[in-house]
């Protein structure tokens, strides 16, 4: 379990590709103070596990669905990554419920500086703007941040100073792809709200006509 709150920017060292497998190389710092082999490791909001390590690197395997369903496939030596350690018990919670299990990809189609923030407008298969609201919590890249804004197939994200700073997302621009996990909580209730035997959606007319309201 994460976060959301990148704790460093970390460097790709090296990258064997099979396919659509990889072994990934990065070189960090903080990730690395207390890590064990077989350790989660939040990169780019995606759960890997740290396969070996050195004083400077951490190595990760990702499988071929990895592999689809996120950015790495852009990935080469040199690419910037978030880092997240997995949430100790005890330690401070800043962000929100983040899995690393990645729900999908979106583009970034806008980049607009207002004050001392920067808005991204970020574009989501149809699939997944179903579970985006105005204020709802999302990791982009796995960093945490709030909705402003929905509007058909597009969210509003604003990112601060410190976050532009510190995470990979302040040199992304138009066109990139970002990996997007949607708010957990939103998924499970999407779910629940779903008639397991006819698929029906649980809505008003559907409670009406089976006497519940």
């Amino acid at each position: 379990m994460f976060t959301g709150i990148v704790e460093e920017i970390g460097t790709i060292r090296s990258i064997e590709q099979k396919e659509e497998a990889m072994d990934v190389s990065i070189e960090a710092s903080v990730i690395l103070e207390d890590v064990e082999e077989g350790d989660s490791i939040s990169i780019n909001g995606v759960c890997l596990t740290v396969t070996a390590f050195t004083e400077t690197t951490a190595s990760f395997d990702v499988m071929p669905e990895t592999f689809r369903a996120t950015n790495f496939k852009d990935l080469t030596e040199g690419s910037k990554v978030n880092l997240e350690r997995a949430l100790a018990a005890g330690g401070r919670f800043g962000g929100h419920i983040v899995s690393g299990h990645i729900d999908g990809t979106g583009k970034i189609t806008g980049k607009t500086p207002e004050a001392n923030a920067v808005y991204y407008e970020i574009e989501l298969p149809a699939d997944l703007i179903q579970y985006f609201i105005h204020k709802e919590s999302i990791a982009v890249d796995g960093t945490s941040l709030t909705v402003f804004g929905v509007k058909g197939n597009t969210i509003l994200v604003s990112l601060i100073p410190h976050t532009m700073e510190h995470t990979v997302l302040g040199n992304k621009e138009p066109g990139d792809e970002v990996n997007v996990e949607c708010d957990m909580i939103g998924k499970y209730i999407a779910h629940f709200m779903k008639n397991k035997n006819s698929g029906e959606e649980v809505s008003s007319d559907f409670l009406k006509e089976n006497g519940y309201v």
